[in-house]
């Protein structure tokens, strides 16, 4: 266990944030399942912008890399066009 107090505030915030993070992944990869399974063009163009607002957010906050999510936005667009 830590011995410091400045370590505890550490171990404390670490895990805070480690949540957070958890979090917003998990939430980002459900909206790009829902969006993989929706069939109707007007619908997936619409949670098109959401999901690619959610994945640029993870990248900018270093949650996953930028190139992720670049080629995750990327397949997320063939797809859509190709509805």
């Amino acid at each position: 266990m830590a011995n410091h107090k400045s370590a505890l505030k550490r171990i404390r915030s670490n895990e805070a944030k480690r949540l957070r993070n958890k979090y917003q992944h998990k939430t980002t990869r459900n909206a790009v399942r829902d969006l993989r399974i929706v069939e109707d063009k007007k619908e997936a163009e619409g949670a098109l912008v959401k999901v690619i607002s959610l994945l640029d957010k993870l990248a900018k906050n270093n949650i996953i890399h930028k190139n992720k999510a670049a080629n995750l936005k990327s397949k997320l667009t063939k797809h859509v066009a190709a509805l």
